[in-house]
């Protein structure tokens, strides 16, 4: 990886649960029905060990994705941010295009990006073009679309107080 994996607290803590869930109690459970499967006798025709072998093989796949991105992770807490007057990792931003049409995004790692839900990925068009402004900044950003331009309305981050955990 080129470069890194920011990612909040809640973001890590979601994938070391998938992980642990995969690790833990969906692969264990899939190898023992494949080898109750295996011993059915005849494997070419048998449905269950030939799922059970694709599944476990996604499930090892996923799992390999996982520990590479937790490895590469380096976890930044948005609350502790001690610049808040521009926008960072973390921060919450009202944004207003050009028909006055305003946005809120939050800023958040690649790996727990919605953007129905607002939260956009740190290395996005949208997040590369907003990192560093400050509220009344104008910035254009790219889009499928072509180039908006966007004043910065409004920057917010967590409080230093809140469960860092409860953040996402």
């Amino acid at each position: 990886m080129d470069r890194p994996n920011y990612i909040t607290p809640a973001g890590y803590a979601v994938l070391r649960r998938e992980y642990e869930q995969l690790f833990g109690t969906e692969r264990p459970a899939l190898v023992e029905t494949i080898a109750w499967a295996a011993g059915n006798g005849d494997r070419s025709e048998n449905g269950d060990y030939i799922y059970g072998r694709k599944r476990l093989r996604e499930i090892d796949r996923r799992l390999g994705w996982l520990s590479r991105r937790m490895k590469a992770a380096r976890i930044v807490d948005p609350a502790a941010q001690t610049d808040r007057t521009r926008i960072w990792f973390g921060a919450e931003v009202t944004i207003a295009d050009e028909d006055d049409e305003e946005r809120v995004l939050t800023l958040i790692g690649d790996d727990e990006t919605d953007a129905g839900e607002g939260r956009v990925g740190w290395n996005s068009p949208f997040a590369r073009a907003l990192r560093g402004a400050g509220v009344g900044d104008l910035r254009r950003v790219t889009l499928p679309v072509g180039e908006r331009e966007y004043e910065v309305i409004a920057i917010a981050y967590p409080n230093p107080s809140a469960s860092s955990v409860s953040q996402v």
